[in-house]
């Protein structure tokens, strides 16, 4: 599989942005996606996920300001990112997450920047 992160960019804090990430090369309908994020020295972490049937999960520290959904149709998975704050400022990567803390891919795209400051 091959991902295409986009959507990112320089935000001030309490705006928004949507990310996309293109999936190609495997059965998309069939996986739960999730959105990650990565600032640098610190772990990849887990953002949101959506199944295979719709259904979402978010971390607490952006639940009730972000929307993830998917178009089958498109292959692509979004993130709707609402009252952005500087803490919000990473890299954001999506992948299929599996089992504890796992991804079923191994490797990643390039990956999207959302930086969010004054």
């Amino acid at each position: 599989a091959q991902f295409v992160e986009s959507g990112g960019g320089l935000v001030q804090p309490g705006g928004s942005l949507r990310l996309s990430c293109a999936v190609s090369g495997t059965d998309f309908s069939v996986y739960t996606w999730a959105w990650y994020r990565q600032v640098p020295g610190k772990e990849r972490e887990l953002v949101a996920s959506i199944t295979s049937g719709g259904s979402t999960n978010y971390e607490g520290f952006v639940k009730g300001r972000s929307i993830i959904s998917r178009d089958n149709s498109k292959t692509t998975v979004y993130l709707q990112m609402n009252s952005l704050e500087p803490e919000d400022t990473a890299g954001y990567y999506c992948n299929s997450p599996w089992g504890d803390g796992n991804t079923y891919f191994s490797y990643w795209g390039q990956g999207t920047q959302v930086t969010v400051s004054t």
